[in-house]
């Protein structure tokens, strides 16, 4: 097998991980609020579920970058996949016994695999050829596709697979994708760890580098926001009288724009630059605002939501392709750790956040909150811009 078969064969394989862990994200982002919703006597703290998971998702960075440093790719992805699993029971067990705080309990497996999946974009431009980089990066984030198509459907015929337990049945199906995975990761070529510098490079000395800050700031900003507003539309479709399949619907658009694009973004970000992509990005997420505040109709919320996952996948695929111009071979793993813990310390705020401001503010004073810090992610790459280019003056 010729060394560019050998490639393409990875990535493949890395997007077929990808698609297999986000069903599960995808499905728990489609019911998770709305089981919260029902079991917490506060509903305020409907989205603290989804806020866990996060929060877990942000901690799993630094044992994430540990195992990768150590172990290699495939050691790492072993265990984000089990704890994927034990997520998706533990889940099942707080269902089974009617107990909010044990269904919080399983946010901590799932958020900690979901962490270390993130790595598999990582992976991807690790086992790609510089030129094929962003295209490599961006089709393995395509694998959210299938998931967008799986995870909502399987939300939708499986809710009621064991009557009197809504959703129950759903979490025992998402429990088995990881063993697919598991599989899937056997026949795979991944890189060992790398190798050691002598000297280990300060976290902080990330932070005063401009590029790391620049792509860490972005890919916060695009992740919070779009949490921010997704996690709370499940719950104001409730409250617009839309059941849980109209729901489930919107959240699997939602979910096809954010992955979709993954197809053709590589492309885009090699012949416009990553900066463009971004800021066009962010012009996206202003128009989901825009659509959101206009009204609550079924095709309001689908509009809006597919607006919010074209501008995601812009954003975050630009940040994710800044970051690595931003660090030395042997500085990936911390510094892909330092920046999934800023990203998802910040989804896992937003996600937080979302049940407190929809609940106290409304759903036009949530959304509204997404348009300051578009400005300032723009703001800070056109001053970026203007640096580069008067210091290469």
């Amino acid at each position: 097998m010729t060394d560019s078969r050998r490639m393409l064969r990875n990535v493949r394989l890395l997007f077929l991980c990808q698609a297999l862990q986000n069903a599960s994200v995808v499905g728990q982002v489609a019911m998770g609020s709305l089981i919260g919703f029902a079991l917490a006597e506060n509903k305020a703290l409907a989205t603290l579920p989804l806020a866990f998971q996060m929060l877990a998702t942000m901690a799993a960075s630094i044992p994430a970058g540990i195992i990768f440093g150590r172990l290699g790719r495939r050691a790492g992805f072993v265990v984000g996949a089990l704890g994927g699993m034990a997520g998706s029971l533990l889940f099942a067990l707080g269902i089974w016994h009617g107990d909010f705080w044990l269904y919080c309990l399983g946010a901590v497996p799932a958020g900690l695999g979901f962490g270390i999946g993130q790595h598999y974009r990582f992976a991807a431009a690790e086992v790609a050829t510089p030129a094929y980089r962003p295209r490599a990066i961006s089709l393995v984030m395509a694998g959210g596709v299938l998931a967008a198509i799986a995870g909502p459907e399987l939300v939708k015929h499986t809710r009621d697979l064991i009557p009197g337990f809504l959703f129950m049945g759903t979490y025992l199906i998402l429990a088995t994708l990881p063993v697919v995975c598991l599989a899937l990761l056997s026949f795979a070529e991944l890189p060992p760890p790398p190798a050691r510098p002598k000297i280990a490079v300060p976290l902080t000395a990330f932070l005063r580098r401009p590029a790391f800050l620049t792509a860490a700031i972005t890919g916060a900003v695009a992740y919070g926001t779009m949490n921010l507003a997704m996690t709370s539309t499940p719950l104001e479709m409730l409250a617009c009288g839309f059941g849980i399949g109209a729901s489930a619907t919107v959240i699997q658009l939602h979910a096809v724009a954010m992955f979709a694009p993954g197809f053709f973004t590589g492309r885009i970000i090699a012949r416009y630059g990553a900066v463009r992509v971004i800021i066009a990005g962010a012009a996206l997420n202003a128009a989901c605002v825009a659509v959101a505040v206009a009204g609550e109709s079924f095709g309001h919320f689908s509009i809006a939501l597919i607006f919010l996952g074209l501008g995601w996948n812009f954003m975050f695929t630009g940040a994710t392709t800044l970051l690595g111009t931003s660090y030395a071979p042997e500085e990936r793993i911390r510094a892909q750790m330092l920046n999934d813990l800023i990203v998802f310390g910040t989804v896992a705020c937003t996600a937080f956040g979302s049940g407190l401001v929809h609940a106290q503010a409304g759903w036009i004073a949530l959304n509204l909150t997404l348009l300051p810090a578009m400005a300032a992610v723009v703001a800070m790459l056109l001053w970026r811009q203007r640096a580069v280019g008067t210091a290469a003056a």
